[in-house]
């Protein structure tokens, strides 16, 4: 046996013995993860879908005095303000600080049985039914992202999913909810697969560094048995397949598949790895569309006067409020409008189409733009030629070599659930980095941008480690069928593998043992020796 052959055998046998695990593990919660999602989260559909409705008749103080009364404003940007229901009272959220819309008084930090309150109320149970199980001061496994938010009051909830959810202390807001289902979930399926343990996760650079370095290590122990695959392949003549393989047993199945899923194993192992952006080019950056280049400015609290209940509510044709903002769009003011999820059945779309606010043939929305001078809703998005025109004023060294008015996604901008807005227009310019801009046209506001080397790092991430291609990502159950049959050979694979190396290494264990046992056998090395081997 040559040489490189022995060393390619060696290498990947103990690399194997050693990684194994860790690839199996991947693949098995990589299926899991195609069903399973992410993290449990509370997602926008969710936390507007059990906000209380807004009561407008309530409300006393306008936008511009509950600013004033936290003592925010002035600078080139006014602080985020948003009128909503906190403990069954409007209040304004100006810049994270509470002012109660009815009286205009801030909001004290909120009690222990103030936010069980607010728990219940989420979740639609009785307040016995709520128990408080701690508050949290550090993130825990399902707050890892949300240390800004601390501290957060734990309640478990005495319902057949032992939902569990979180308050804010010092908002009153509900920021994360769960289910045991989702929980399990997450433990079998994104908590392994990314080393997403709350203890690992604070501590960023030890969590970076064990993602990048252990996918490395997968690709290194792939690219071995790829080499391997290749060396050990016999050229027969007359040539028979039979023969060209030099293995028998599982030894062999390990090596025909691997031959084929390897490639797989290895894309998979080098694209996660690229999640985490360990080369610089992938910091690169294009152009930069300046803040204010859709708004005109700062928000104009002063703009927005007090709200009459009767008009909102002919506005609306009678549908409950749950959230309003106050936003600048293109100089002017706006009222950003988020409503209470709309009834499903042909009875409420046929009442839809009453509305002042729906447009037929547009995706159902929650959402709707009120001018805030006029109070006249806006029906229509703003015009390619107003988009283009501002984005050529904020970005003059760079002139525009496309523009384009997309109703279906492309290669760039896309979403499996379709929650990205439609139509999108997508400006490409002729900068260096060759930068798109993807515009919404109904709110005028940037939706992302991407240049050259972002276009490069989607295929080698999303397009290697989803297998997310137009010709099959949105024609279920095709997708699912492809992907999971690769994930299924990869994980017969790298089990085969490890079962392998497994007995292998019990084998050696026991011959050394035993050959140690003999009387005469050989004695054991002295520790200088042992550690210079």
């Amino acid at each position: 046996m040559s040489l490189l052959r022995r060393v390619l055998i060696l290498s990947h046998r103990y690399a194997g013995l050693v990684l194994g695990l860790l690839v199996v593990m991947w693949f098995a919660t990589g299926i899991v993860m195609m069903y399973a999602g992410g993290m449990p989260r509370l997602t926008p559909q969710m936390r507007l879908a059990r906000l209380d409705d807004l009561d407008l008749s309530r409300v006393r103080l306008t936008p511009e005095e509950a600013a004033r009364a936290v003592g925010a404003g002035g600078g080139d940007w006014a602080p985020s303000v948003e009128l909503l229901t906190v403990m069954e009272r409007p209040a304004y959220r100006v810049g994270g600080v509470t002012v109660f819309a009815d009286t205009g008084e801030l909001m004290d930090e909120v009690s222990t049985r103030e936010a069980r309150r607010i728990a219940s109320r989420f979740v639609g149970a009785q307040e016995d039914r709520i128990h408080h199980v701690g508050t949290l001061t550090r993130v825990d496994q399902w707050t890892i992202e949300q240390s800004q938010a601390l501290p957060l009051y734990r309640f478990r909830v005495d319902d057949p999913s032992a939902t569990e959810l979180y308050v804010s202390r010092n908002t009153g807001e509900v920021t994360t909810l769960t289910t045991r289902g989702r929980r399990a979930l997450a433990w079998i399926g994104t908590i392994p697969h990314w080393f997403y343990f709350a203890a690992l996760r604070e501590n960023q650079p030890l969590w970076y560094d064990l993602v990048v370095w252990s996918s490395g290590a997968v690709c290194a122990l792939a690219l071995l048995g790829l080499a391997l695959g290749v060396v050990q392949f016999r050229r027969t003549r007359p040539f028979r397949l039979s023969r060209a393989i030099p293995y028998s047993g599982w030894m062999r199945w390990h090596y025909v598949s691997g031959a084929v899923f390897g490639v797989f194993t290895l894309t998979w192992a080098f694209s996660g790895m690229l999640s985490m952006e360990p080369f610089a080019w992938t910091n690169a950056t294009g152009l930069s569309v300046p803040r204010a280049t859709f708004t005109g400015g700062p928000v104009d609290l002063a703009a927005f006067g007090a709200m009459e209940p009767s008009a909102w509510h002919d506005l609306l044709g009678g549908r409950p409020v749950r959230e309003v903002g106050f936003a600048r769009i293109q100089d002017e003011p706006y009222y950003v409008v988020r409503l209470a999820p709309e009834a499903q059945g042909e009875a409420a779309k046929r009442e839809r189409l009453h509305q002042p606010y729906y447009i037929t043939g547009r995706a159902e929305r929650d959402r709707v733009l009120v001018h805030a001078g006029t109070l006249e809703p806006r029906l229509e998005p703003f015009s390619e030629a107003s988009l283009l025109a501002r984005l050529g004023t904020a970005l003059p060294d760079a002139h525009v070599r496309a523009a384009d008015l997309l109703t279906e996604y492309d290669a760039y901008y896309y979403s499996r659930a379709r929650q990205t807005p439609l139509p999108v227009l997508r400006v490409k310019f002729d900068d260096p980095a060759e930068t798109w801009v993807y515009v919404d046209p109904e709110m005028s506001q940037v939706l992302g941008t991407v240049h050259r080397l972002n276009r490069v790092e989607r295929w080698l991430y999303n397009g290697l480690h989803s297998l997310d291609f137009a010709f099959w990502y949105d024609r279920r159950p095709l997708w699912d069928v492809g992907v999971l049959a690769l994930l299924l050979g990869g994980l017969a694979s790298s089990g085969l593998g490890l079962v392998m190396a497994v007995k292998r290494l019990r084998r050696g264990v026991v011959r050394t043992t035993a050959r140690a046992g003999r009387p005469g056998g050989p004695a054991p090395a002295p520790v200088s020796e042992t550690v210079a081997r």
